[in-house]
């Protein structure tokens, strides 16, 4: 007798349907299930575009759109895991999609301006630096 969703099902055949929480854990996009679950219910996970619970299932062709660690994430579901495995299995349960791909390299290219443009001492700055510093933090705040 098969059963429905991820729950109880035997063999080495991966069930058809996963709890989200779940799945983005096995897929190792959050570290642990209660963290996956806090950025479900925190409106961070949207499931084929709307705002769902931890405990929606999740299947292949759902479409993911994520946001982790200031990165917006759009991902297709390919598979569902069968457990929490090494890191290639957990890659290939999803796709990313191109749109996002564009997006990941604009933003990584606005991180390397900006971090460029942005003063950087030897080391710690003295009294003197912290006070320019400052005094520059307030004159762009200003403008």
């Amino acid at each position: 007798m098969a059963s429905k969703g991820g729950r109880g099902s035997t063999g080495s055949d991966a069930p058809d349907a996963l709890r989200l929480d779940r799945w983005l854990w096995c897929v190792r996009l959050y570290k642990t299930r209660p963290v996956a679950a806090a950025a479900i219910a925190g409106g961070h996970v949207h499931l084929n575009g709307e705002r769902v619970k931890p405990a929606r299932e999740v299947a292949a062709g759902d479409r993911l759109r994520l946001a982790i660690g200031g990165r917006d994430l759009e991902l297709d579901v390919v598979a569902i895991p069968a457990r929490r495995g090494p890191a290639p299995e957990a890659r290939a349960c999803y796709l990313e999609t191109p749109e996002s791909q564009v997006r990941q390299v604009r933003m990584t290219e606005v991180r390397r301006i900006d971090a460029l443009s942005r003063p950087r001492s030897e080391g710690r700055p003295d009294k003197k630096e912290r006070r320019e510093l400052r005094s520059l933090a307030r004159r762009q705040g200003a403008d």
